[in-house]
């Protein structure tokens, strides 16, 4: 928002005109750049946090190959289902992002769908970014003063940094804008300094042959080599650590509404984030690999496989060091999903989707969704309460959850873009005729792994098998969620909500918008567009 010359009048700027025809008045603070709008989905990305905390899951399931080779296939993957999403994110600027676009493009009931999975795919990628931090800083504690390194412990640790990032987040946006800011910096300069440690400390270092070739199979099926189709199935779990660490990029599409020309730079920060981050990725994954000191004691260690390499490879001093470098990025990494997911639940509510809608779409003084921001942080702490009985199994299926939940958000609005064809009508960011390769590529990869993450992890996961016994323990209980999930909303669709749930709703006409607007400025207090904070 901006005044006028003489500081009395008021007219919209080009973003708020975008958003009074998508239906809705400016009601966040629109505070962030385009930098800042790359910075929350890159530090939601966060290499630093996603690929180290879930080393163990390609380790054990692919081996190095897994990790080198599959990184590189996830990436290409996960960028052209990013330029996919860009290109309608441009069009539709707003925070509800996936379900608006789908409501837009299809009808109510896409834009429920996606609403939901996307909402149930931010809270399990939420948690297991919080997960994945208490594993690092129950380590690192554990280093500095006995703090116990046990499970229980660990579930603890993540409950008080759940609460951290649920407090910064109510702050106003400003503040996790300069957060944003500072995490890509420090993600950059982090890697860089890591890398450049684990090639001149450690006194060995792995062959090209171990990374780059070398296989493991730690999972319990049969197969040893891609000569066994079973290992194809085993290296396909292992590809988890990468997908799962190149999610939260529609963070971009999220924070539209407080980034200043959101068309372009929404879909710019959408597509950059996943370039830079499988770049930065794949530098670090292949220093870490180098430096395995003995297969044997990284299969041992469990979720805490990257601290036992920086210990034994060089010493408990650098390891020390380098975790407390990852700890705080992944404290910025949890803080933005938070951020992003509260953001989501703030537009869903807005159009009346959520339970408690009228809780979740209320703005605070500095014009925060505080409400939503605490029911977020809630949600995303009680999904791994199942971490108290078994922390590995707990934390995989979190992440299945995320992924599944995410991508198929993602994807659901690809589809009906795909479908328009030629007739679509782009915004200030497009991919002209490419859609026709890079759209059929994304969902075909989305409908793979949505499969494939929902399978057993074991042979004693599957049920009724003899042969090693059942072992509720090794469950992949991500179908029970997903589906699970998805009978509820669903249900409630056919039930009730397709007679009442409309999709976006329109706040007014153009001049109630402006009129919503002003009042808004006098209510809260901040400074218009144009002045300093």
């Amino acid at each position: 928002m901006s005044t006028g010359p003489a500081g009395g009048g008021y007219h919209t700027s080009e973003d708020e005109q975008i958003l009074h025809r998508l239906g809705y008045a400016q009601e966040l603070f629109r505070a962030m750049g385009g930098f800042q709008n790359f910075a929350i989905s890159f530090t939601i990305i966060s290499i630093l946090a996603g690929c180290l905390t879930s080393y163990a899951i390609a380790f054990n399931n692919g081996g190095p190959i897994a990790i080198s080779w599959g990184w590189l296939w996830v990436g290409t993957m996960s960028t052209i289902i990013a330029l996919a999403m860009a290109e309608i994110a441009s069009v539709f600027p707003t925070a509800g992002g996936l379900y608006y676009w789908s409501s837009k493009l299809g009808s109510p009931a896409w834009g429920w769908f996606t609403g939901w999975f996307n909402l149930v795919g931010q809270i399990a990628v939420t948690a297991a970014i919080g997960y994945g931090l208490a594993i690092f800083s129950t380590a690192l504690l554990n280093f500095w003063f006995d703090y116990p390194n046990t499970k229980e412990w660990t579930l603890l640790t993540y409950s008080v940094v759940m609460i951290i990032a649920v407090v910064i987040n109510l702050f106003n946006v400003r503040f996790t804008s300069m957060l944003n800011t500072i995490s890509a910096y420090w993600h950059m300069v982090g890697v860089a300094f890591i890398v450049l440690v684990l090639i001149i400390v450690p006194d060995q270092h792995r062959s090209i042959g171990f990374v780059f070739t070398d296989t493991l199979n730690n999972s319990g099926f049969s197969g040893t080599n891609f000569g066994s189709i079973m290992f194809w199935y085993v290296f396909g779990i292992g590809l988890l650590m990468s997908q799962y660490t190149i999610t939260g990029f529609d963070a971009s599409a999220h924070l539209a509404e407080e980034t200043h020309q959101a068309s372009r730079m929404a879909a710019v920060g959408m597509y950059m984030s996943v370039v830079a981050s499988v770049v930065f990725g794949w530098i670090l994954l292949l220093a870490v690999t180098f430096a395995v000191p003995d297969v044997e004691g990284v299969v041992a260690a469990g979720s805490n496989a990257v601290m036992y390499i920086w210990q034994a490879s060089m010493s408990q001093n650098w390891a020390e060091i380098l975790l407390l470098i990852c700890c705080i990025a992944q404290m910025f990494c949890l803080t933005a999903s938070v951020t992003s997911a509260s953001r989501m639940m703030f537009a869903f509510s807005r159009d009346g989707a959520i339970p408690g809608h009228r809780l979740w779409r209320q703005v605070g003084r500095n014009r925060v969704p505080q409400l939503a921001v605490v029911a977020i942080g809630f949600l995303a702490w009680a999904l791994m309460i199942p971490t108290y009985w078994n922390a590995f199994v707990g934390y995989l299926v979190g992440t299945s959850i995320a992924v599944i939940g995410l991508y198929i958000a993602f994807i659901l609005p690809v589809i009906l873009r795909y479908r328009i064809g030629d007739a679509w009508e782009p915004g200030a960011w497009s991919l002209g005729k490419h859609y026709k390769w890079i759209d059929p590529i994304a969902i075909v990869w989305v409908a793979i792994i949505s499969v494939l993450f929902m399978l057993p992890i074991s042979p004693a996961g599957i049920p009724f098998k003899d042969d090693p016994g059942f072992n509720w323990d090794v469950v992949n209980y991500a179908p029970v969620t997903v589906l699970g999930a998805l009978l509820f909303f669903g249900g409630w669709w056919v039930i009730s909500a397709k007679n009442w749930f409309k999709g976006p709703v329109r706040m007014g006409t153009e001049e109630e918008l402006e009129a919503l607007e002003e009042r808004s400025l006098g209510q809260f207090d901040l400074p218009t567009e144009g002045e300093p904070a």
